[in-house]
């Protein structure tokens, strides 16, 4: 397949990239510095600016698969405001380019109890926050997005670097645990496991989470 996968540099991104090149796709890498992308045969880098609409909306056209890695650094002051910009126009250039699309978001959205999100829980790291909660609401608008073929994967509670290992199961809306631990993955599995859903769609207008 032709896939576009916007923040294809960062931790997630290259992850994705590199499972999406092992299984034969092609893949156009839409990133804010094209020199972070290694060259290769199957890889077009191009310079687009995640929170411009029409020249996401643009450069989206053509693909059989979008995928949304987009995050604008977890260092950045005003990170919720950044977030949403950059997840809003996501959105409106998928729906531009009548796009198939996947976003990557994070684990605080997830419930640890009934009706209890585990970004509102007293625990929650600080400084993991308000990017938790600009996720959570990137969701809320996505779910009210009925023109597009669109699905949310969340990873678990722990996301660590390494390789595929395999093993790990897939959830819903509920935090994963193992054992009587929350649930981990490496970036390796969370690749595996968005791209599994690019060839063998399963979550049409859904959230789904994975972990070990």
């Amino acid at each position: 397949m032709k896939i576009a996968l916007i923040g294809a540099s960062g931790f997630v991104g290259a992850a994705i990239l590199n499972e999406a090149i092992d299984r034969g796709h092609s893949v156009t890498a839409l990133v804010r510095d094209v020199s972070k992308i290694a060259p290769h045969p199957r890889v077009h880098a191009v310079a687009v600016d995640a929170q411009d609409p029409k020249a996401l909306a643009e450069a989206l056209k053509g693909h059989d698969r979008v995928i949304s890695a987009y995050n604008p650094g977890w260092s950045v002051p005003d990170i919720y405001e950044q977030y949403l910009k950059g997840a809003s126009a996501i959105v409106s250039a998928a729906v531009a380019a009548n796009s198939w699309l996947l976003v990557i978001g994070g684990a605080g959205s997830l419930e640890i109890a009934p009706g209890v999100q585990l970004v509102d829980t007293p625990d929650f790291p600080a400084e993991w926050k308000q990017g938790a909660l600009a996720a959570r609401d990137g969701l809320t608008a996505l779910r009210r997005e009925t023109r597009l073929d669109w699905r949310f994967v969340s990873p678990p509670v722990f996301l660590e670097p390494g390789e595929k290992r395999g093993g790990y199961q897939l959830g819903g809306d509920q935090v994963l645990f193992s054992g009587d631990k929350p649930a981990g993955i490496t970036v390796g599995d969370l690749a595996d496991g968005v791209m599994n859903e690019v060839e063998q769609p399963a979550h049409l207008r859904q959230r789904f989470t994975l972990g070990y």
